[in-house]
């Protein structure tokens, strides 16, 4: 009969223990009952509180012993929330709650952050640009924006209103502007295709409808486009942008087809200059059976024979099989051509293709 009651009690505890696993039986210092998800911690039990006492959380006083925010509840805890004014919500308070609630709130709290950085980086902005006295206009903004390498202007805001880009260093902005343009001569300015072909006929002659790639930077403001890299040799086209001038695409890159298809007005005819003798970086990828000595055979062909300097070079070898990764300046695509043809001669070598 003993036995039989033992029994029966551990069945209930067990039952009991597996009817209330999912969640978490705490209390306020006044003996408030509160019910968290198992694997609550004492932040998502500030949240459960009021959404201030969450927001300004920096710990917790459990069974009346300090602990940190992650801390995790158990049942029949008694928690107590240690809150400063001080305080604010960051990133890492997300890896550290499991209600919804909490997760809600913490990221409400996050945007309303970021924009109040904004629009303090807003006005940071106005403040500089009147010091120097340029205008504020979105054309002057997306300027900026592009000065700062930042992928939309509310990020460039957010990020002077944050300190990430220092307030002073615009001025660095207005500099670059003044020598950019001190360097300049006569130069083509032109929204589309049809103004480009109209302005470059006017400074060249009427026999010159087309970019002459690294005979016209002196009267063109174009650059290589980091898309696709294209070398002299390849196929290439100009597009006319908003604020960046004109850029230099291959016509086999990966955003060629939406160019051309969506903004075909603002393409423009291309082609390297026959004298063009500067290095242009490209990038190899090369697939082989590991040996020893392989990288050395590799890096023979490239720095001996052929005479190119590498920029960097990554290796990875599983299961016998070798990847490698090779950056390197080449003139022309004919130079790249005759490196591919000698590195895939190499014994052990299966596959040499150029990536972007």
């Amino acid at each position: 009969m003993e036995n039989n009651d033992g029994s029966a009690i551990e069945f209930m505890d067990d039952f009991r223990g597996n009817l209330f696993h999912d969640e978490v039986f705490v209390f306020t210092p006044k003996g408030d009952l509160k019910v968290l998800p198992f694997g609550a911690t004492a932040l998502d039990f500030a949240f459960e509180i009021h959404t201030e006492v969450g927001g300004k959380c920096i710990g917790a006083k459990v069974n009346q012993k300090l602990v940190s925010i992650g801390h995790k509840l158990k049942n029949g805890d008694q928690v107590e929330i240690l809150t400063s004014n001080k305080q604010r919500p960051n990133e890492d308070w997300l890896k550290s709650v499991v209600t919804s609630r909490a997760k809600a709130k913490i990221k409400d709290a996050l945007k309303d952050e970021k924009k109040g950085f904004m629009l303090d980086g807003k006005e940071i902005v106005q403040r500089k640009l009147k010091q120097m006295k340029l205008d504020f206009s979105s054309e002057i903004v997306e300027q900026l924006r592009a000065f700062f390498e930042t992928k939309t202007t509310s990020e460039f805001y957010y990020k002077v209103g944050k300190g990430i880009i220092d307030a002073t260093s615009i001025k660095s902005f207005k500099d670059f502007k003044q020598q950019k343009k001190a360097k300049k001569g006569p130069q083509v300015s032109c929204t589309d295709e049809k103004s480009f072909t109209k302005e470059i006929k006017n400074l060249k002659g009427p026999d010159h409808d087309q970019l002459l790639i690294g005979e016209d930077m002196d009267v063109v403001d174009y650059v290589l486009a980091k898309c696709c890299n294209p070398i002299p040799g390849d196929v290439v086209f100009g597009f006319v942008t908003v604020n960046e001038g004109i850029k230099i695409h291959r016509t086999a890159c990966p955003n060629a087809l939406e160019l051309m298809s969506n903004h075909g007005n603002r393409v423009i005819k291309a082609r390297w200059t026959s004298q063009q003798q500067i290095a242009f970086l490209a990038g190899l990828k090369i697939i082989g059976t590991d040996r020893v000595g392989l990288i050395s055979d590799l890096t023979k062909v490239i720095s001996n024979e052929l005479k190119v300097n590498m920029r960097s070079i990554t290796v990875d070898s599983d299961r016998g099989i070798f990847e490698g990764s090779i950056k390197l300046y080449v003139d022309s695509t004919n130079h790249l051509e005759k490196l591919i043809d000698n590195l895939s001669k190499v014994p052990g070598v299966l596959k040499v293709s150029r990536f972007d």
